[in-house]
């Protein structure tokens, strides 16, 4: 059983004003206590989970933590590492039948998540069309880049923003 002592000095009570601030002011009167229980604290903060970076600070771009492509006339592999990544870059698009897409496979299937298209229109057509999305990899996941011909395009960046459990990756 635990029991409970008053502690009635005011010289520590001056010391615990002074260090601790928040906890003045109690006014005269107030007594400070005691006890020989143990009472655990835990601390949930960022701070004691050994993170003080912003959320967002944690997914700046940074010349290590960025990988570059440039995809043309061809499909080629972006990531296929696990976790979140996001993905952003230009697609340049400069002809009357071209196109450009991500594909998300699985190794048995693929699956188109965005198309950049310049139709039959009989006409030479241009456009800059910019791209900021973000991805997430499970296992044997691979996300990749196809363009159709070399009127098409596709240049950009990939940066890891969280591991596979969501945890954050700070840039390097």
């Amino acid at each position: 059983m635990a029991q409970e002592f008053t502690i009635n000095s005011s010289a520590i009570e001056s010391k615990i004003n002074q260090l601790l601030p928040s906890q003045g002011g109690f006014g005269a009167g107030v007594d400070f206590s005691a006890s020989t229980m143990v009472i655990p604290i835990v601390d949930l903060t960022e701070t004691a989970e050994g993170s003080d970076v912003r959320a967002d600070l944690q997914t700046a771009l940074s010349f290590t933590s960025v990988t570059t492509f440039s995809i043309v006339s061809t499909t080629s592999t972006i990531v296929n590492t696990t976790g979140y990544y996001r993905i952003f870059g230009n697609a340049n698009l400069n002809g009357t039948t071209t196109q450009g897409s991500f594909l998300l496979t699985d190794g048995i299937s693929t699956k188109t998540i965005i198309v950049f298209d310049v139709g039959a229109s009989g006409t030479q057509a241009t456009q800059n069309v910019p791209f900021d999305f973000v991805v997430f990899l499970q296992a044997g996941d691979i996300l990749k880049g196809k363009s159709d011909n070399a009127f098409m395009g596709l240049t950009g960046c990939s940066r890891q923003i969280a591991d596979i459990n969501g945890n954050l990756v700070n840039p390097l």
